[in-house]
């Protein structure tokens, strides 16, 4: 335990040792991304180390923003940030055929990274608002599906499919922990599945080629198969202990594609084996259970439903990523949080773990709470 009487008390405040395993996790990307270019900190792992951080340091002083000023604020950054999305359908950046991204002077801004911290800070300041006799009327249920529906739907015809399932995902853990009847999950999920020829239909080419390919791999293996045909060669290969540092083939080679991106943990176990994987999943794992106990401790209902909801957001973010690259689900487009390269999912996850100190901070110092 680091006490005050090493470093000032504001500091000692800190939760360390979720602040170590972040570094560490963080750290161990950078070697993941040192190899991928060849044993070079360009053109991906000193970008990465600078923008991990950056935003480690603005996570730490988010850590001191009372959870009265977040419940203020919640309202107006989920407009804010609609209101950008609605932004990008009329002045957003194209790359790769997706509209995703505002173009604010020298910074490149993708709004619908914010909406999932947005999501869940929205829905659980609502259902804090809704009476407890309430929580099963349909009055408390179709606000917060307006408040979801719409920016899912503004994600979805980006089109961004990957971020799209993360927002739907993290407001309906929200919803589902806030006590909402189980037909309300139940009966959308059967509607979907009986629509989905018709869903299947309205996708754009390359999303139908993506589920064509989950379901028969070997359909396409030079084609829309080859990722994961890839990153399975790679995952295996690696057996137990790996092929070492720096010795991975497929990625070196250019066999596996977007190995510093999406398909980083497939360039990862190439060399560091199934140990490596192992822990790398034990370290996030961590995480997540800090995540849940700030939730479990939650002296308000706001800030059970918030951390349940964050930490949920990181726990997306992991599995569907690991998912993706095993093959068990279509690729969707979604990063490992702090290993795979790119600022946008360091930017979310620091986000949450920040407002995740913040509620932490406030349960163990005993601030008073408004």
């Amino acid at each position: 335990m680091i006490t005050s009487a090493i470093i000032p008390r504001p500091l000692a405040r800190l939760p360390w040792r979720l602040i170590f395993l972040v570094a560490a996790i963080a750290g161990f990307g950078l070697l993941v991304l040192y190899s991928a270019a060849g044993g070079s900190m360009q053109p991906w792992a000193l970008k990465q180390a600078i923008i991990f951080f950056v935003f480690l340091g603005i996570a730490v002083g988010m850590s001191w923003i009372s959870e009265a000023t977040i419940k203020a604020v919640t309202f107006p950054l989920y407009a804010a940030t609609l209101v950008m999305l609605v932004g990008v359908e009329a002045l957003g950046f194209v790359s790769k055929g997706a509209q995703r991204w505002l173009e604010l002077g020298p910074i490149r801004l993708q709004p619908s990274e914010f909406m999932k911290p947005a999501i869940v800070l929205t829905l659980a300041r609502f259902y804090e608002l809704v009476p407890a006799g309430e929580i099963r009327k349909w009055r408390a249920i179709w606000p917060a599906l307006l408040l979801l529906g719409v920016p899912a739907f503004l994600i979805l015809v980006q089109p961004d499919l990957g971020t799209c399932i993360m927002v739907v995902l993290c407001g309906v853990t929200v919803m589902f922990l806030a006590g909402l009847p189980l037909w309300i999950f139940a009966g959308p999920a059967i509607a979907i599945a009986v629509a989905a020829p018709i869903a299947y239909n309205m996708l754009h080419g390359y999303q139908r080629k993506r589920i064509d390919v989950f379901l028969n791999p070997e359909s396409d293996p030079l084609g829309a198969g080859y990722h994961i045909s890839q990153s399975k060669i790679a995952i295996g290969s690696g057996g137990i202990w790996g092929k070492g540092f720096l010795q991975g083939s497929q990625s070196h080679l250019d066999y596996l594609p977007e190995g510093h991106t999406d398909f980083v943990f497939a360039t990862m176990a190439e060399e560091w084996g199934l140990i490596g994987g192992v822990l790398l999943i034990i370290a996030f794992a961590l995480v997540i259970r800090w995540g849940m106990r700030v939730s479990a401790n939650a002296r308000t209902r706001f800030s059970q439903l918030a951390a349940a909801g964050l930490s949920a957001a990181i726990f997306f973010y992991v599995a569907i990523n690991l998912m993706m690259v095993m093959g068990l689900a279509p690729v969707v487009g979604v990063p490992l949080p702090l290993v795979s390269f790119g600022g946008s999912a360091v930017m979310t996850v620091m986000l949450c773990l920040g407002l995740l100190m913040a509620l932490e901070r406030q349960q163990r110092t005993g601030s008073t709470i408004a």
